[in-house]
């Protein structure tokens, strides 16, 4: 199994959620977080000053899913978040050593 972490612009979010959705994968975690690529944080507007913005609010969703199910979800999650601006956002491919319930003790063996 592999875990999929996508950091996307938090307004592109019900947009690949529906998308996750639509092809039968629901089980995510979604936290806000910040954070700044290549483009350095942006200026904003305020009171007729520039004011610079080191950091900017993201969405970071992470799904544990079976190896088979990793490319579908990087297409959707690219075809769903793209401005086509900087700070669209970036996806990470990790594996999954162990998986261990709370509630049960139980442990699954990671699948392919």
């Amino acid at each position: 199994m592999k875990m999929v972490t996508a950091i996307i612009r938090p307004e592109m979010f019900n947009a690949v959620r529906t998308a996750l959705e639509g092809e039968g994968i629901y089980g995510m975690t979604v936290s806000e977080v910040m954070g700044r690529g290549a483009q350095k944080g942006i200026a904003l507007q305020f009171r007729g000053k520039a004011v610079p913005v080191d950091l900017i609010p993201k969405l970071k969703i992470e799904m544990v899913v079976k190896d088979a199910d990793v490319e579908r979800i990087i297409r959707i999650v690219r075809a769903h978040a793209r401005t086509g601006r900087p700070g669209d956002g970036r996806i990470f491919v990790l594996p999954i050593e162990r998986i261990c319930r709370v509630r049960t003790d139980e442990e699954d063996p990671p699948e392919s």
